[in-house]
């Protein structure tokens, strides 16, 4: 029998801000890969702070933080860095895009910045896959435009595009539709869905809604799996 591809494992993982108190204590976290997680938790259980590291924003001060076989805390920086921009598209709670940049600019950047995420495009170039997930998300009128003159809940969605262009093998979404009308939730619940089952992606799906978990195939109580209870981020 196959043993079965484990995309995120995590074993007794602390991490705290400098020398505040432990914010994450986890002892085990193992997701398969492929699989779909909602994972909820009250405000200040770690979410966010998980996440990012998880995705190596963030280094996990002690324990073995393993994503797609690689171990992150083994890393420097710079190399977290490039196997990010490698594997993991990831939507920020604040979105962080380049203001600089317009819409397209914003979407195409993860795909300019590595040849290996480009060269998983479905379409045959950036700019026409960028079209392809704005329309989607009916944004595509607004390509030419600077993101700063978007609304917050068009930059959400121009950053669910960047995070989703490449087919990234982990996806992270932080809150992905906390700005979203009902439809167009559930249009990017339908677009991020069906863009990791087409790639076969893993998604990591942070959100406070709870009727959202139907959707998904195994849910995660951060509450109940960081030892360190109650904290500010």
């Amino acid at each position: 029998m196959t043993e079965t591809a484990i995309a995120v494992q995590l074993e007794d993982v602390r991490f705290s801000y400098g020398r505040g108190p432990v914010v994450i204590d986890v002892p085990s976290l193992r997701l398969e890969a492929g699989t779909r997680t909602f994972l909820h938790g009250p405000s200040g259980s770690g979410k966010t702070t998980l996440l990012g590291i998880l995705a190596g924003v963030l280094r996990a001060d002690s324990g073995a933080v393993r994503v797609l076989g690689e171990d992150l805390t083994s890393m420097s920086g710079a190399r977290r860095d490039a196997f990010r921009a490698r594997h993991i598209g990831y939507v920020f709670q604040m979105f962080n895009l380049i203001p600089y940049l317009s819409v397209l600019e914003n979407i195409i950047l993860p795909v300019r910045m590595n040849a290996e995420r480009r060269g998983r495009i479905r379409a045959s170039n950036p700019a026409e896959e960028a079209r392809r997930l704005a329309a989607a998300l009916e944004i595509d009128h607004a390509l030419g435009s600077a993101v700063g003159a978007l609304s917050v809940g068009q930059q959400q969605r121009v950053a669910a595009c960047r995070a989703l262009i490449g087919s990234p093998e982990l996806i992270i979404a932080d809150e992905p539709t906390s700005s979203l009308d009902h439809d167009r939730r559930d249009a990017f619940l339908e677009l991020l869905l069906e863009a990791c089952e087409g790639a076969g992606s893993t998604l990591v799906f942070v959100s406070h809604d709870r009727t959202l978990a139907a959707h998904f195939e195994q849910e995660v109580s951060l509450g109940e799996s960081n030892r360190a209870g109650e904290v500010a981020a």
